[in-house]
């Protein structure tokens, strides 16, 4: 509150008493239905935050010089918030898959059911833990690599506390019963209008603070945030276009038909994949892994080639995933021709990262911080030549429906995202809270291998349990007839189901000492002196 000034505050005063009001009107519209629960949510959550501003409203106003510094305390709110969605998320992930190895973990409930478990894990996970890490880091790389404050003051916290409001309302409606029934899309029609105010909010603060920068050149890790951002807005909203039975209801029906409901679906599905979790995240390997490394990266150009790459072909692989369904063949042949074709522009970015690891592999060896980053670009080489490879028909029809998919996309969430999001935070929080490094290196040390033997446990389990399901499925007698039932098949897939949730649960036991290391490295003393950290004029050029 002391970076506001009272006009400011007047101004954060005025939108969360708007958002109470509009809780309240959902509330009272929704009485007979989960959506005034929601509503209430909304009041609680609008009215803490508005008690706050209020309560600070007379406080001393920022200094005059304000502009001269960086805006980092929204960063570090969303380090804090990032981190708590991702024990949160993990843990629902080892409970549900717990209950695939003993199903009376859901304790005969119906809020505790893996249909309501399961999305609040992957909501927890995918949007609560990395979409905090996104918001933050590209708020701390926009501003360093522009040499420019943010350009504005309410807006960084409108859109950071926006966005983990319709986190609190997704997944408290998965509890609750209100999906929409679409894969990393089952939030209702008023929590997915919400998300939209929000996300133009972000993608005009962004875009604001990119054309005020002080440096001519626009890094290349703005430009992935920057399609993150512009690409995740429209695949929100066209994915989403839903008619509600009725203001008062939860419930909406999308307005997709049939086939055209699923290929759009998974245009958006796949789509999110890649530019949520694949675009955001290079966002922060092009910037932190040099930091970290020392080293400048091995190819601009290629860089830039590998962002048109992944930008034009992602967007046309979606039906892949649709492979044997009712959708036209055609659509189906241009999906996994664009899918072999993405192994072109993953593996120039993968590349790039460990070729600019070249001298500095000393570094690797004694830094566990690095070693996320480089392990996490193994894993995006991995998991980009495995998903291509999964999208050619053939090999699709012995995958699909099979844990081979679930270890596909572990192998990319633990091994990709969740590494070099670690690696990326273990690097910022130092330098955010002007410590001299972590409070402990043999904790980083101990939750990278955590990490690494969880992620290969998980993964290798459901390689072998996908491949199995998919050969007994498969496998015909000399009658024609199936010669497994499918409950032959679960009875086969018992022991790596329980190693799945052991190497699920090894990650958690990580994420959990990552919050403790970075506590600890927050509550410690920061240093005496640091070097300036702030928004300067570019060094003239002579001549000019």
């Amino acid at each position: 509150m002391e970076q506001l000034t009272s006009s400011e505050r007047q101004n954060a005063a005025i939108i969360l008493l708007t958002l109470a009001v509009a809780g309240a009107a959902l509330a009272i519209l929704g009485r007979n239905d989960t959506l005034g629960v929601h509503g209430v949510i909304i009041m609680v959550f609008a009215g803490a935050l508005l008690y706050l501003v209020l309560s600070s409203f007379y406080g001393p106003e920022p200094n005059e010089d304000r502009a001269a510094s960086y805006y980092d305390d929204p960063i570090k709110v969303g380090i804090v918030l990032s981190m708590a969605w991702a024990v949160f998320g993990m843990f629902m992930g080892v409970w549900v898959a717990a209950q695939l190895a003993w199903p009376e973990l859901a304790f005969d409930a119906a809020w505790s059911s893996f249909g309501r478990l399961r999305p609040a894990h992957t909501s927890g996970v995918i949007f609560g833990f990395g979409g905090n890490a996104l918001i933050a880091t590209s708020f701390h790389v926009v501003q360093r690599t522009s040499r420019a404050r943010l350009a504005g003051q309410v807006s960084p916290w409108f859109v950071l506390l926006g966005f983990n409001l319709f986190c609190l309302l997704a997944v408290s409606g998965y509890l609750l019963g209100v999906t929409q029934s679409k894969e990393y899309a089952e939030a209702e029609w008023y929590a997915d209008l919400w998300l939209v105010i929000v996300w133009v909010t972000y993608f005009v603060l962004y875009i604001a603070t990119i054309a005020r920068r002080k440096e001519p050149h626009i890094y290349v890790a703005n430009w992935y945030f920057m399609a993150f951002i512009l690409v995740v807005a429209i695949l929100h909203i066209v994915n989403n276009l839903a008619v509600p039975i009725s203001w008062g209801h939860a419930k909406s029906y999308t307005i997709w038909p049939g086939v055209q409901d699923a290929m759009v679906q998974w245009w958006y599905g796949h789509n999110a994949v890649a530019f949520f979790l694949t675009a955001g995240f290079l966002g922060m390997l092009y910037y932190y892994l040099p930091v970290r490394a020392q080293r400048p990266i091995f190819s601009y150009r290629l860089s830039i080639l590998s962002f048109w790459g992944i930008t034009f072909f992602y967007m046309w692989a979606g039906s892949h995933h649709l492979h044997y369904t009712a959708l036209p063949h055609w659509v189906q042949t241009l999906g996994m021709t664009f899918s072999v074709m993405l192994l072109v522009p993953s593996w120039a970015s993968a590349g790039n990262a460990l070729l600019t690891l070249n001298g500095a592999w000393h570094r690797v060896r004694d830094d566990a911080t690095l070693r996320f980053m480089m392990a996490a670009a193994v894993f995006y080489g991995l998991s980009t030549f495995e998903g291509s490879f999964m999208a050619i028909r053939p090999v699709n029809s012995l995958s699909h429906y099979t844990d081979w998919t679930v270890g596909h996309v572990h192998a990319g969430a633990l091994g990709w995202v969740a590494l070099i999001t670690f690696g990326s935070l273990y690097t910022l929080v130092p330098s955010l809270w002007k410590r001299e490094r972590m409070y402990s290196a043999a904790l980083v040390e101990v939750h990278f291998w955590l990490a690494i033997a969880g992620t290969l446990i998980y993964v290798f389990a459901m390689w072998n349990s996908g491949i199995i399901q998919g050969l007994m499925w498969r496998t015909y007698t000399e009658e024609g007839a199936l010669a497994y039932s499918f409950v032959d098949s679960l009875v086969a897939m018992y022991p790596y189901y329980i190693a799945r949730a052991f190497g699920g649960l090894l990650f958690l036991i990580g994420t959990i000492i990552g919050c403790y290391n970075i506590w600890m490295t927050v509550r410690a003393a920061p240093l005496a002196a640091t070097r300036s950290d702030a928004p300067v004029q570019p060094a003239a050029v002579p001549g000019e």
